[in-house]
């Protein structure tokens, strides 16, 4: 039984539909991307490519032929997207349960929820994104990519799931995140 999900999204331009290690897409809808690394690379992993070996190079050429830059967000710009993550639970009753807002990235596990995991991330952006306004620090860019990875999980996932998404920061070399949003499990 599914109880709960883990949701990765990502920030223009960090994950490309053609990436050499996998993607979730089955479509690139850039020429120039296409033409720079190639058709997409649907991978259907249940687990993390992230460390995949992989022609960087490749990945590199590909983000160089994108329209804008690809987005990273700075630690005020990730307290922003945290306010706006807030707001949207107030909103919604989302139960984020584990979230990690990486500098090109963002995690969640989010209990299961009557509204479709889709509509949850889209709510998350949305509200993030409108705070990034609020406060001024909106790029002035594309901030998000379209899609998101989805996974659904059951019980005995969820403590796996939540555990993985804490230690993101860390694994990167940055400092653990404690949202006031992220409630516990229990």
């Amino acid at each position: 039984m599914i109880v709960a999900y883990h949701s990765i999204f990502c920030a223009y331009g960090f994950w490309l539909p053609n990436d050499p290690r996998g993607s979730w897409s089955d479509f690139v809808g850039a020429w120039e991307l296409f033409i720079a690394a190639g058709p997409a690379t649907y991978c259907g992993a249940r687990h993390s490519v992230a460390g995949a070996d992989h022609d960087r190079e490749v990945r590199n050429t590909a983000k160089a032929s994108l329209l804008h830059s690809p987005m990273r967000f700075d630690p005020r710009q990730i307290q922003s997207i945290a306010t706006g993550f807030a707001c949207a639970c107030s909103e919604a009753d989302f139960h984020i349960l584990a979230c990690a807002i990486m500098p090109d990235h963002v995690h969640v596990v989010i209990r299961r929820h009557p509204r479709d995991i889709e509509m949850i991330v889209g709510h998350l952006r949305s509200r993030a994104t409108k705070q990034l306004g609020h406060d001024a620090i909106r790029p002035d860019q594309p901030i998000w990519a379209k899609k998101s990875w989805n996974r659904y999980l059951d019980s005995p996932d969820l403590p796996n799931a939540i555990a993985y998404v804490n230690n993101n920061p860390r694994r990167a070399g940055l400092p653990a995140q404690c949202w006031p949003f992220v409630e516990p499990l229990g």
